[in-house]
């Protein structure tokens, strides 16, 4: 299992974050099964790997990004970290896909890992990284320009940059999280698995709800979108 000590990086980060249950509308996905023994949750990751690895890779180049493909996909060993994964991009733009040891040991089955990568991968094939820090930087030159107009002093035009960067970041994070959790769905179900019972991931993570500006959609939306793309599919 390849292993990364991953530091200061820009990522699309926390995208799964688990710390208690979350209730969603609806019915539920199917069951995900009970937790998993350390070895047998290791052997799930692997396989994932093998499988998800090249179908990812396939729908990267078919997409006619410009971005480099070659996904390296590692764990994130740092210590007490919670489960999480996320997507960033190494020194040289080749994108990286990172889970911690506790997403790992979290999912109950292949098919939720399967999802979660795809969700992942969805996010580089997107261009998420880039468009984000575009829309970080037009928010933070218009609302710092407007301050300079008005008198602001150096001070108050750094906030000023600092504020709309972030409204600028979060503009669209929650379409770009449904946009992630459709074409994760895709990717999933070409490698083979199920991406309806991989969702069931959203039933054991905190629901964010639909706050102003918040960066994740509400858990429901999330799987309403894997179950209308899967629909689609079939």
């Amino acid at each position: 299992m390849k292993k990364l000590s991953i530091l200061a990086v820009l990522a699309l980060s926390a995208c799964i974050d688990v710390s208690q249950p979350a209730p969603v509308s609806g019915p539920p996905p199917s069951k995900a099964g009970p937790a998993l023994s350390p070895q047998v949750a290791a052997r799930n990751f692997t396989s994932v790997v093998a499988r998800m690895e090249p179908v990812i890779e396939r729908e990267c180049r078919a997409s006619g990004i410009r971005s480099n493909c070659d996904f390296r996909i590692v764990v994130d060993d740092r210590p007490n970290q919670p489960p999480n994964a996320y997507q960033t991009l190494g020194k040289n733009g080749r994108p990286i896909i990172a889970f911690t040891l506790g997403l790992i040991a979290e999912a109950r089955n292949a098919d939720e890992l399967a999802f979660v990568m795809g969700h992942e991968a969805a996010h580089h094939i997107e261009e998420h990284i880039p468009r984000q820090q575009q829309e970080a930087l037009t928010g933070a030159l218009i609302l710092g320009g407007l301050t300079a107009i008005t008198g602001g002093d150096q001070t108050a035009i750094q906030s000023a940059q600092n504020i709309g960067g972030t409204l600028g970041a979060r503009r669209y994070a929650k379409d770009y999280e449904l946009e992630a959790d459709a074409l994760g769905t895709v990717l999933a179900w070409k490698a083979g698995y199920d991406p309806e019972r991989g969702a069931a991931f959203f039933t054991r993570i905190p629901d964010p709800g639909n706050r102003f500006l918040g960066t994740h959609p509400p858990n429901a939306s999330r799987i309403d979108t894997v179950r209308r793309t899967l629909a689609r599919l079939r």
